[in-house]
């Protein structure tokens, strides 16, 4: 039981991420009832690809993520355009947290020290660059306290909130945002690489791989939409992009600064831990020096930020959307060759319409001009 409980801290501190924070505002655009039929949907259809690759994992005899397994089932040509898919969602997502966090690091010390938030996000960025170079281990774990400590905040805001929730807040539905909440909600759930990881955790039992996967995946969804409702039916028409300013303006309290800081907890965290993801790939799969992984790994996603690309919303929609679709449809080929090489069988019909799934989403979010409105 003991190891069940450390796997399933690893992941569900892993999977809830910075996605949470930009739910909310996507929610006053659409409405929360389309919110929680999104989150049913994609809760489902994420937990069956996660089943998929642990049991292509479970039974494979490597160590090795995404990108191995497609090099193993499909073919050298599979695993290399595997492994620019994954770099590229890595990038999108720490240039997602780069934004996020460089923004709640000015909104909490801009009132005390001033200054642009081009400084603030890039003092950000030195920090977390700094560690990424140093190699400090053993971030990802301590993801766990951040969703403790969120358990308490989300408790705190529904303390502080309740008398100000209003009902028809909540009670919206506008179906010119209909497509906005797909990339983002499955950003914010997806776990993918961290599977082969708990997979060891639980020493290769499937029942207890299996329920780590769906308890965790559903455990990040209940927290999304908890702090989606209690954001939106104060907030209202008023909820904003980082979910804390709307909120507080809307209570009048001084309870944004404590957002803020859990904001840049978070998203400092999951960035050292993605960044020495994206250096180890850079490192052991292209086989590149250490510092050149580093500074691939820190400056590509910094690149981009200066360059202009600071829309948030766009950022977690595009790259879950896209590059999380793909890595979905690569997953769902490997099963099946997985499948066909172990147990001289045929995968089963389903998995096509679920391949045709992510492909549409992925299509539909590329021609999606509301992400950049």
């Amino acid at each position: 039981m003991t190891k069940f409980l450390e796997a399933l801290a690893v992941f569900v501190g892993t999977v809830i991420g910075v996605g949470l924070f930009g739910l909310p505002y996507i929610a006053s655009k659409i409405g929360f009832g389309a919110m929680v039929v999104y989150a049913f949907i994609l809760i489902i259809l994420t937990i069956i690809v996660h089943f998929l690759l642990a049991e292509v994992s479970r039974d494979t005899h490597i160590i090795a993520r995404v990108p191995g397994y497609a090099e193993e089932y499909l073919g050298k040509g599979w695993g290399k355009f595997s492994l620019i898919v994954s770099s590229s969602g890595l990038i999108g997502a720490l240039l997602a947290y780069l934004i996020l966090g460089g923004k709640f690091f000015t909104l909490y010390f801009n009132p005390y020290f001033g200054g642009g938030e081009l400084i603030y996000t890039l003092l950000y960025f030195s920090f977390g660059a700094f560690l990424i170079y140093k190699g400090i281990k053993g971030i990802a774990k301590t993801e766990m306290i951040m969703v403790l400590t969120f358990v308490l905040i989300l408790l705190l805001f529904f303390s502080r909130g309740l008398p100000f929730l209003r009902l028809e807040n909540l009670f919206t539905f506008n179906p010119h945002y209909l497509l906005l909440p797909y990339g983002a909600i499955l950003f914010s759930l997806w776990g993918l690489s961290l599977v082969p990881e708990v997979k060891e955790m639980v020493e290769r039992e499937r029942k207890k791989l299996r329920l780590v996967i769906s308890s965790g995946i559903v455990l990040a969804g209940l927290f999304y939409l908890s702090f989606i409702f209690i954001i939106l039916g104060v907030s209202g028409t008023k909820t904003s992009p980082d979910a804390f300013s709307g909120f507080a303006l809307a209570i009048g309290d001084k309870i944004a600064p404590l957002g803020f800081v859990f904001g840049v907890l978070t998203t400092f965290t999951s960035f050292i831990t993605l960044g020495l993801t994206l250096k180890k790939i850079f490192r052991h799969d292209l086989k590149l020096p250490e510092k050149t992984s580093w500074f691939i790994a820190c400056f590509s996603p910094l690149l981009l930020y200066l360059l202009g690309i600071k829309n948030f919303l766009g950022v977690i929609s595009l790259t879950g959307a896209v590059m999380l679709g793909l890595e979905a449809i690569i997953v769902i080929f490997i099963y099946k060759k997985f499948l066909e090489r172990r147990f001289q069988r045929k995968a089963p019909f389903w998995i096509y319409p679920l391949a045709l799934f992510f492909l549409i989403g992925l299509i539909s979010q590329i021609f999606s001009p509301i992400l950049f409105q």
